[in-house]
């Protein structure tokens, strides 16, 4: 029992040991791996720090960037936004107040009212590039810091300098802040604008919108309509010098309702009769045609209370359709509902203004311009008024290049002439109906302005062959020049057959061009009966091949050749008269122009003759060419006209705004453009000035002489004529009594001139020994043209108060010879009433007169008188038939009775460098002519 007893214990006792021993074992182990988890906790927990720590600084890192990203991109954006405002805000509409100045437009732009404020963003430095000018669309968005320069993280690298030097920094706000971005509002040609909130902010930004729509526009194209029922007028005050110009208006209380139904009829006017179903407002008008014929009207409405029924149907109505046709309100005091074309501005102070274009963003809005600027401003506005609007470019009644020449004559010529007040163009017609046109404009008024842009839009429609122009100014002055080729400009216009300039004194060449245009009809007319037709159309059909171009004749101061009661006016009117009744079915057409037609007895006492000019043009304040009670042209401004063609009467009125055709510069393109596609066969037409002395080296019958043994019928050519076509008075000295001539006058030079013309021609004919020549010289001051013209003549012989008794002498044994002689002979007498010898001399003079034209023995002399000739052929009672032909130089026409068939005496009262010829053998009446020049 002990035994086992203590056999247990002991079995216990191992097996405690072996107990204590295992779990001592699990313990080490137990420790062992409690270190080794803590060991891995140790290591864990270090990993997780670091991962933490790699995972803060990344984040921050790309925070970082983002955020500049960020600046970037804010920055640009301002930037794009600040470019996009400079482009539709240019100039006068968005410049700040301290640097602003009028600068119109040529179309509508926004206007500033202030300054968004964006969100602050500083620029970084790397990127803090310039924005360079946009130079076309789309350059701001290719600017390489743009809104979209890259994507987050990425930093866009800037742009170096010149030199390599550091790009500048962004400017319009400062060294360090983002560009100013204005804040704009639309008006003009947009919309309307409604301002709310603080009163006084308000006014300001109505001041604002008003300067900024007059400085940005041409002065006159905006009308401000004022109604100020509060203040009576006051907060548009600083506007009033523009009241006096007509610009600006003032309606004074209770006349709401009336300006509302005025400003309706405008609208609805204007889309009746401007724009008239062809555009669907005046921006499209003035962008598809570059025209603006209404102006911008603006009516600023400050308060008025609750409206009536009428006043708010009439309002909502301009509202929705006023813009379209110019018609735009400023509204402060009035409710207004919403629209999309109501511009809402709520004023307040510092930044807590808002535009509705804008969205939530604050703006802060601009002062008010200052009073000094805004009366300057206005002031030089209405001065601008005052003086007329400027004249449109004469492009604008030109075809597009390429498209000239396209239209045809044979029913008529039509062209515009310009603008009419209600926008559509002012179409012009000669035709059968009507055929003629009187054009009446006192001096300044832009009568020659007129004509030239008549003439340009007719020449670039009609090519040369279907249109003739003969252009004639009777003013001093060159007007017409430029039509034909000059010194500095060897071009013409190629339709332009004939110009006379500076003619205010030679009365015979406007003669001689109805002469011309007369004998024109006749020809015309011949070639109709020949084909049995009665008009130009029917002509033109008939007869293809021939050349019928209608033929504009245009004679600017006309009443210079109807004044005076002489032949000249009397055939003139007798010419006019046939011209303005039968022109009009062959094409021929004239265009009469004048000051003032008042005075003209010669024209207006012949009604049936003023009765064919039916179409009448009146420049500002033109007298008589309208009707008698149409007194349209009294107020007419600047480079406008009215346009009549029934005669002037009243209900026939078309006003018309001229364009500037009398730039040199504008002209000579078109001229240069339709030169260059001249015909062939189309050379330079003719140019007659009066004030240039011609030359016998120019003169084509000159150039045609030609040397031969012996001409049967030698001509003495004297001087150029005053006719259409360039040609030279001639005598013809054949054999037969009388072939002399006499030049008569005091004038050494003009009768030098004469007698060089008639000798150099006269050698021109012959060979060196085919002919005589005898110089004679009794007049010491015309000695060096005598022997200038010695020295021209080969073997001419030279003769003066010492030897002259013996070629007298041998000429009269001449002329009295049985036979003729073998060649003729041509004696140059100067000074011939200054021959010595008395009677005896006298005596051989007659009788070579007499009787040497039969024996080919000619004189051609100068007497310094019509009487000492008379004496020379044997006094008062003497016959006169011995010189068959004479140029009177400063020899009154009573002095030529004499010399004259009839009983009448040649009207004639001597000019400078003028002489009047005749030639018994050929003419029924004299003819005047320019002696050539003495070179």
């Amino acid at each position: 029992m002990a035994e086992s007893t203590k056999h247990r214990v002991m079995e216990i006792r191992a097996g405690l040991s072996h107990a204590l021993g295992a779990a001592q074992v699990a313990l080490q182990r137990a420790q062992a791996a409690l270190e080794e988890a803590e060991a891995r906790h140790r290591k864990v927990g270090a990993a997780a720090t670091a991962r933490r720590r790699k995972l803060a600084a990344t984040r921050d890192e790309r925070i970082r960037e983002i955020d500049a990203w960020h600046d970037t991109e804010l920055a640009a954006l301002a930037g794009a936004a600040a470019g996009a405002a400079d482009r539709a805000a240019p100039g006068a509409a968005g410049e700040p107040w301290h640097s602003w100045e009028v600068t119109p437009l040529e179309a509508a732009a926004e206007l500033r009212v202030g300054r968004l404020m964006l969100p602050e963003a500083p620029v970084p430095s790397p990127v803090r590039t310039e924005r360079p000018a946009a130079t076309g669309p789309g350059d701001g968005e290719a600017w390489a810091g743009g809104a979209w320069a890259g994507a987050p993280g990425e930093v866009t690298e800037p742009q170096a300098g010149p030199e390599g030097e550091p790009p500048p920094v962004t400017g319009p706000a400062g060294e360090d802040g983002p560009p100013e971005v204005p804040a704009l509002v639309r008006l003009l040609d947009h919309g309307h604008i409604v301002i709310e909130g603080d009163r006084r902010a308000g006014d300001d930004v109505a001041a604002g919108l008003l300067l900024r729509a007059l400085g940005s526009s041409p002065p006159g194209h905006v009308q401000i309509i004022g109604y100020d029922p509060e203040s009576l007028g006051g907060g548009l005050a600083g506007f009033a010098p523009l009241a006096s110009a007509g610009v600006l208006t003032f309606v004074g209380p209770g006349g709401l309702e009336k300006l509302l139904d005025e400003l309706v009829g405008h609208v609805r006017r204007i889309n009746e009769t401007v724009l008239a179903g062809e555009y669907s407002s005046l921006r499209e008008l003035h962008r598809a045609t570059r025209r603006r014929p209404e102006p911008w009207r603006v009516a600023v409405l400050l308060g008025g209370g609750e409206l009536s029924r009428h006043e708010r149907s009439q309002l909502d109505r301009l509202l929705r359709t006023g813009a379209a046709c110019g018609v735009h309100l400023v509204i402060r005091g009035l409710s207004v509902e919403p629209g999309p074309d109501v511009e809402s501005v709520a004023a307040a102070p510092g930044d807590g203004a808002r535009i509705g274009s804008a969205g939530a963003l604050p703006v802060r809005l601009d002062p008010g311009p200052p009073p000094a600027l805004v009366t300057v401003t206005c002031r030089q506005i209405a001065e601008a008024v005052a003086a007329g609007p400027a004249p449109v470019a004469l492009d604008s009644l030109l075809p597009g290049a390429g498209d000239e020449w396209r239209e045809e004559s044979a029913t008529g010529l039509t062209a515009p002439l310009g603008d009419s007040p209600q926008g559509p163009r002012v179409l012009v017609t000669l035709s059968d109906y009507p055929p003629h046109a009187l054009i009446a404009g006192p001096s300044g008024t832009g009568k020659t302005n007129f004509i030239y842009a008549w003439l340009g839009a007719l020449a670039a429609r009609y090519s040369p062959r279907e249109l003739a122009f003969y252009l004639l100014d009777f003013k001093e002055g060159v007007s017409f020049a430029r039509f034909a080729p000059g010194r500095r400009d060897p071009t013409w216009l190629p339709h332009v057959r004939l110009v006379g300039v500076n003619v205010n004194t030679d009365r015979e060449f406007g003669l001689a061009l109805l002469r011309f245009l007369s004998g024109e009809l006749r020809r015309r007319a011949d070639a109709a009966k020949q084909h049995e037709v009665t008009n130009l159309a029917e002509l033109r059909a008939e007869d293809p091949e021939g050349s019928w171009p209608r033929i504009v004749a245009v004679v600017d101061e006309f009443q210079v050749l109807l004044a005076g009661r002489d032949a000249v006016a009397a055939e003139a009117v007798d010419l006019l008269e046939d011209l303005a009744r039968r022109g009009r079915s062959q094409g021929i057409h004239l265009i009469l122009a004048s000051q003032d037609v008042s005075g003209i007895e010669a024209l207006w006492g012949r009604p049936a003759l003023v009765a064919q000019f039916s179409l009448r043009i009146a420049l500002p304040r033109a007298r008589r060419v309208l009707a008698e009670t149409n007194a349209a042209a009294d107020s007419l401004p600047r480079y406008h006209a009215v346009v009549n063609a029934d005669s002037g009467a009243t209900e026939a009125n078309r006003v018309v705004r001229v364009p500037a055709a009398g730039d040199r510069e504008q002209w000579s393109a078109l001229q240069h453009r339709l030169w260059r596609r001249r015909p062939p066969e189309m050379g330079p037409p003719r140019l007659f000035d009066g004030d240039v002395v011609p030359k016998l080296a120019d003169s084509p019958d000159f150039r045609g002489l030609r040397a031969a043994a012996s001409p049967a019928a030698p001509i003495a050519l004297l001087g150029e004529t005053i006719d259409v076509t360039a040609r030279s008075a001639r005598t013809v000295l054949r054999r037969a009594p009388g072939r002399n001539l006499a030049v008569l006058g005091t004038r050494v030079d003009e009768a030098c001139a004469v007698l060089a013309t008639a000798g150099r021609s006269l050698a021109a004919q012959f060979t060196p020994e085919g002919a005589r020549f005898s110089v004679v010289c009794l007049d010491a001051d015309a000695r060096a043209a005598a022997e200038a013209l010695h020295a021209r003549i080969p073997d001419c012989g030279w003769y003066d108060a010492e030897n002259v008794d013996w070629l007298l002498e041998d000429a009269a044994a001449e002329a009295t010879a049985a036979w003729p002689a073998d060649r003729p002979h041509f004696i140059l007498i100067y000074a011939a009433d200054a021959l010595p010898g008395g009677k005896a001399a006298g005596d051989q003079l007659r009788t070579v007169l007499r009787q040497g034209p039969e024996r080919r023995l000619h004189v051609l002399g100068w007497w310094r008188g019509a009487g000492l000739l008379r004496d020379s052929l044997g006094g008062h009672a003497a016959r006169t038939d011995a010189i068959g032909s004479w140029v009177a130089l400063d020899v009154h026409g009573s002095e030529l009775s004499p010399y004259y068939p009839g009983t009448g005496a040649p009207n004639w009262y001597p000019r400078p460098w003028r002489a009047l010829h005749f030639d018994r053998s050929v003419h029924r009446g004299a003819e005047v002519l320019i002696p050539y020049g003495n070179s």
